[in-house]
């Protein structure tokens, strides 16, 4: 009992840690969004790359469409021109400038990376700022503004925004990847040097772009945004997180989905950024060995100490999410039930975390928008396979 005892007092001050920092997240989204925006909207290019379709495609793209900004262009990428979700995209055409660019398949790089390697060397000559955006997001009217706005910093390496998962018919799974994803973006905040890209909503000025060579670094890789913050950070380059641009990835999924998104997700963190595995897994470890542990300890044998630690770990958990959830609702439409979910779930969502740990110290390979991937290197991805 004295090993648990231990192990369950570092778990509580893990969360009392943790929980400081929710209430820096929320600190510092209260303040960025109640900040005035600066004046700045020069042409702006924004590459959407996609492959396939998927539920609420045209929902994702026609915000993009319809910013409230005053001169942009919109390329959608896509690796065949036979692609379905092409003629999503024609029958979305607006007054807005838009191209539809074939990048072919990839060979040496991840899909995604391939395209967005040849649409950042087919954008305007005029464009001054590159964007780029995943078509699982939704944006708002203001997305686009708000996340250039900050650029008007030359020092600043880039400006990002990140996922948040708003299930729309809900179930079990949706509600735990929502809960599951949560923490990631929490981890965003006034640090910008610890501070990360997320390719669904990244931008950066063209000349920064090009003088760090973006597009040969890309080169090999499965992870544009990895390999983008990657670049950032050895160019001492801060990159600003802009609140104001989470952007809703609203869809469901099942438990398959589910394993298959989080433990991919970690399997890429593995590789990419390898610094922050070995602390997830025995992070996870922990908190399941404290917390689970715990509620098999007192099943069998009930003890008020263990009861209480259970109390504490717990409420600690609950309140981060609270609070971290509070925060995201200054920016996005979120229901009671989302909130319910994060409060009860969170536990689950670290164990969970155990799980992709783990799968991802057994294996590199991955399966992403139908093409599966060996990960050898951050500058190495096989192709092993690609649906037809």
């Amino acid at each position: 009992m004295v090993v648990y005892y231990v192990l369950a007092a570092i778990s509580c001050w893990i969360g009392i840690k943790s929980l400081m920092g929710g209430f820096r997240f929320a600190a510092y989204v209260r303040r960025e969004t109640s900040r005035p925006l600066p004046d700045f909207r020069p042409f702006a290019s924004v590459i959407a790359p996609g492959r396939g379709l998927e539920p609420g495609l045209a929902d994702n793209l026609r915000p993009l469409l319809a910013q409230d900004y005053p001169r942009y262009e919109v390329l959608f990428v896509f690796d065949r021109a036979d692609d379905p979700a092409i003629q999503v995209v024609e029958e979305l055409k607006t007054n807005v400038a838009m191209r539809i660019i074939i990048a072919g398949p990839a060979t040496d790089s991840g899909q995604k990376v391939h395209n967005l390697r040849a649409a950042t060397t087919r954008v305007d000559p005029e464009s001054e700022v590159l964007v780029f955006v995943d078509t699982d997001a939704r944006p708002g009217k203001d997305w686009l503004k708000k996340l250039v706005a900050p650029l008007v910093d030359e020092q600043l390496g880039a400006s990002t925004g990140y996922r948040w998962f708003i299930p729309e018919k809900g179930g079990l799974a949706s509600r735990l990847r929502s809960v599951w994803n949560a923490s990631i973006a929490s981890a965003l905040g006034r640090d910008t040097t610890k501070n990360f890209c997320w390719g669904g909503s990244t931008a950066i000025r063209r000349s920064t772009f090009n003088q760090l060579a973006v597009n040969d670094r890309w080169r090999g890789t499965v992870s544009d945004d990895f390999t983008i913050t990657s670049v950032l950070k050895e160019a001492k380059l801060p990159i600003h997180f802009t609140p104001n641009c989470l952007v809703a990835s609203a869809g469901d999924c099942d438990f398959k989905e589910l394993l298959e998104f989080t433990t991919r997700q970690i399997k890429i963190t593995r590789v990419y950024a390898s610094h922050l595995w070995l602390p997830l897994l025995l992070g996870s470890s922990l908190f399941t060995i404290a917390f689970f542990g715990g509620l098999i300890l007192i099943s069998l044998h009930p003890r008020l100490s263990v009861a209480c630690f259970l109390v504490i770990i717990f409420a600690l958990g609950a309140a981060k999410s609270f609070i971290r959830f509070h925060a995201v609702s200054r920016v996005l439409e979120t229901s009671h039930r989302d909130l319910v979910a994060h409060i009860l779930l969170w536990p689950v969502a670290s164990l969970l975390y155990l799980y992709n740990a783990i799968i991802a110290g057994l294996s590199q390979r991955i399966t992403w928008r139908g093409i599966t991937y060996e990960l050898k290197s951050p500058r190495e991805a096989v192709i092993i396979s690609r649906d037809s």
